[in-house]
C-alpha cells in the first residue's frame, strides 16, 4: 500500500505544478501586447506594424496600438479596419470610436468622424477628449452653436476680445450691453443664445452673425459682422428703395433707424390704398441703455371697406358688409432675461366704428360692437428643443390677450394663441436647403368685436397665410375664412438656386393646412382647407421679394401673390 499511496500522491503533486505553471505562465498573445505596448512609448511604429505581422491573434489592446501605429504611418485605411476589429472585440472601449474618429478626421470625412464621436460619447459622455474633439470639428464646420456647446464642459472656448466688422454706429455701451459675454471669459451657450436674441431685439441688424477667430494661443477673438440699417440709409438710393418698397401695394413706408447711435428706431407705413387705407406708426428704443430690455409705442389707423365672400374669384355672393373705422395706441415691454426664453406685456387702447353695415347671412349684430377698447397682452417666447449638432430649431410662443369693451352694455373677451416654429438646415453647412414648418392654434371666448377675429389667407395685413386663398376682393378685405377658433399648419423648403455677392434667389415648395370655426353660424371655414404650390424668394441686404403661386386643392381656385418683406 505505501508505494501505490506514494505514486498517486507524486502524480497529484506534479499535475498542481504543471496547473500553476500554465496558469502563471505568459501567454503569447499578452507578451506581443506587452511589446506592442512598449514599442507604441518610445513611438517606433514601424516595428509594431512588423510585430503585428508576425503575431497571429491580436487582442482588442493590441489592436489598439496597431491601429495607432498605422495612423501614424498614415495607412488610413489599414487602420481604419484594425481599429474597426478592435471595436468589434470589445464595443464598450471607448478608444476605438475616437480612434475612428481621428482617421475619418484625417481623410476630410467629417459627417463619420462625428457618427464615431457620437458613438464614443454614449459610452462616456463626459470624457473631454471626445467632447474637445466634437467641439473642434463643428468649428472647423462654422457651427459655432454646436462648438460652443461641445467646448464648454472643457472650459472653452475663451474669449479674448470682442470686435466688430465693420464698424457700427451704435453706442458702445449699448452695444457692449448687447453681449452677454465679455472678454477674458469663457462663452458659454446661454450667453451665446441670450446675445443673439438682443441683437435681434435692437431692430437695426437684419443680417449678421458672430464668427470665433482662433489665435494662436488658443484663445478666440468674438467677431461681429454685421450689416446695419442707420438712419434712412446708406445712401439716398437706398433710403428711397426702402421708403418705395411698397408702391406696388400702393404703401409708402417712412423708416429711420438707429436715432442718435441709441438704437431708437422709427418705422412707419401710409397705405393709400381707398379700400384699406392704413396709417401704422411706431417708435422702440432700449430702456436704461440695455439692449435686455426694451419699450414700444405704437398707433395704427385704419379706415377699410369690408366684403364678405366665400372666395376671391368667380361667383361668390355677398354675405355681408361694413366700413370699419378704427383707431389704436399701445406700450409694449420686452424682457429678454435668458437665451432660451423671452417675454413681454402690453396695453392697448382703441377705439372702433362700423358704417354702411349690410348684415347678410355672416355678419350679426353682436359682432358690431362699437366704443372704446382696453386690451391687454402678454406673451412667452422659449425654446422647446434646440440641437444645434443637427442644425434643427424648435421654438414656441404663447400669446394672451384680455379685452373690454366699454359699448353699451360693455362686454369682455379672451384670446389665447400657441405657436411653434421648425426650422431645420438639412446640410452640414450653409443655408443651400432650408426646411420650415409653423404651426399655430388659436381660440377665442366671450363677445369679440369684429376686428379681434381672426381670418386666414394671404394679404390684407394677415400674418395666417393659406398662400392659395387670397384674402381680397377688388380690394376690399373679407374673402379669407374667418372665425375666432382656428389651426394653421405652414410647411415649405427652400433650395439656393441663384447666388451673387448680396443677391439671394431661392425657391421651392409650400404646402399650407388650416381649419377655422366660431360658434356664429356664418363664419368659418367649414372644412378643411389645403393649399399648395411653389414660391420664389429674392433678397438683396434687407430688401426682400416673396413671389407665391398658392392653389386651393378643394376648390381648383389658384393666385399669384407678390408680398414684400424686410
Amino acid at each position: 500500500m505505501d508505494p501505490v499511496g506514494t505514486a498517486r500522491c507524486r502524480r497529484a503533486l506534479i499535475c498542481f505544478f504543471l496547473l500553476c505553471s500554465f496558469l502563471l505562465a505568459e501567454t503569447p498573445s499578452q507578451h506581443s501586447t506587452e511589446q506592442a505596448r512598449q514599442l507604441f512609448e518610445q513611438q517606433r511604429w514601424q516595428e509594431i506594424v512588423q510585430l503585428a505581422e508576425t503575431t497571429p491573434a491580436h487582442s482588442p489592446d493590441f489592436d489598439y496600438y496597431y491601429g495607432s501605429a498605422l495612423a501614424r504611418l498614415q495607412r488610413w485605411e489599414q487602420a481604419r479596419e484594425v481599429f474597426a476589429a478592435g471595436q468589434e472585440a470589445a464595443p464598450q472601449d471607448k478608444r476605438f470610436p475616437q480612434e475612428l474618429a481621428g482617421v475619418a478626421f484625417k481623410q476630410k470625412q467629417y459627417s463619420r468622424a462625428v457618427k464615431e464621436l457620437k458613438r464614443a460619447s454614449r459610452l462616456a459622455p463626459d470624457d473631454p477628449y471626445t467632447n474637445d474633439f466634437l467641439g473642434t470639428i463643428f468649428y472647423l464646420r462654422h457651427n459655432y452653436e454646436a462648438a460652443v456647446k461641445y467646448w464648454n464642459p472643457a472650459g472653452k472656448p475663451q474669449i479674448a476680445e470682442i470686435r466688430s466688422e465693420p464698424a457700427t454706429h451704435l453706442d458702445p455701451v449699448i452695444l457692449d450691453r448687447a453681449f452677454a459675454f465679455a472678454p477674458a471669459s469663457v462663452l458659454r451657450m446661454n450667453e451665446l443664445l441670450a446675445t443673439a436674441d438682443r441683437l435681434d431685439a435692437l431692430e437695426i441688424y437684419p443680417s449678421w452673425q458672430i464668427d470665433l477667430a482662433a489665435r494662436e494661443d488658443g484663445r478666440f477673438d468674438a467677431v461681429f459682422r454685421n450689416y446695419e440699417k442707420n438712419g434712412l440709409g446708406k445712401n439716398k438710393w437706398m433710403a428711397i428703395a426702402r421708403m418705395f418698397r411698397g408702391l406696388p401695394s400702393q404703401t409708402i413706408d417712412p423708416e429711420y433707424f438707429n436715432i442718435g447711435g441709441k438704437g431708437i428706431n422709427f418705422t412707419s407705413k401710409y397705405r393709400f390704398d381707398a379700400q384699406k387705407r392704413r396709417i401704422l406708426a411706431g417708435i422702440s428704443m432700449p430702456l436704461f441703455g440695455s439692449a435686455r430690455q426694451r419699450v414700444q409705442f405704437g398707433m395704427d389707423l385704419r379706415d377699410e371697406n369690408w366684403a364678405l365672400r366665400a372666395s376671391s374669384k368667380g361667383v361668390a355672393p355677398l354675405l355681408g358688409a361694413t366700413k370699419l373705422k378704427r383707431q389704436a395706441f399701445s406700450a409694449t415691454y420686452t424682457n429678454i432675461p435668458s437665451g432660451w426664453w423671452n417675454w413681454s406685456a402690453g396695453v392697448e387702447f382703441s377705439h372702433r366704428d362700423f358704417r354702411d353695415v349690410e348684415l347678410g347671412s355672416a355678419l350679426d349684430p353682436v359682432l358690431l360692437l362699437t366704443g372704446n377698447q382696453l386690451k391687454q397682452t402678454v406673451r412667452l417666447g422659449a425654446d422647446l428643443l434646440r440641437l444645434p449638432e443637427k442644425r434643427l430649431f424648435l421654438r414656441g410662443e404663447l400669446t394672451s390677450q384680455a379685452g373690454r369693451i366699454w359699448s353699451s352694455p360693455s362686454h369682455g373677451f379672451e384670446k389665447l394663441q400657441a405657436s411653434a416654429a421648425l426650422n431645420w438646415y438639412p446640410q452640414a453647412e450653409g443655408d443651400d436647403y432650408h426646411v420650415q414648418e409653423q404651426v399655430w392654434y388659436g381660440r377665442g371666448w366671450g363677445t369679440l368685436p369684429f376686428d379681434e377675429l381672426t381670418f386666414l389667407g394671404i394679404g390684407g395685413d394677415n400674418q395666417l397665410w393659406l398662400r392659395g386663398h387670397i384674402a381680397t376682393r377688388d380690394g376690399k378685405k373679407g374673402t379669407g375664412p374667418l372665425g375666432r377658433n382656428y389651426f394653421l399648419s405652414n410647411w415649405e423648403m427652400d433650395k439656393n438656386i441663384y447666388q451673387w455677392k448680396m443677391v439671394t434667389v431661392k425657391a421651392g415648395p409650400f404646402l399650407d393646412t388650416g381649419r377655422i370655426t366660431d360658434p356664429l353660424p356664418g363664419l368659418g371655414s367649414q372644412k378643411w382647407l389645403v393649399d399648395m404650390g411653389p414660391q420664389v424668394k429674392v433678397k438683396y441686404m434687407n430688401f426682400g421679394v416673396n413671389i407665391s403661386y398658392g392653389r386651393d386643392l378643394r376648390n381648383g381656385h389658384g393666385g399669384i401673390y407678390f408680398a414684400v418683406t424686410r
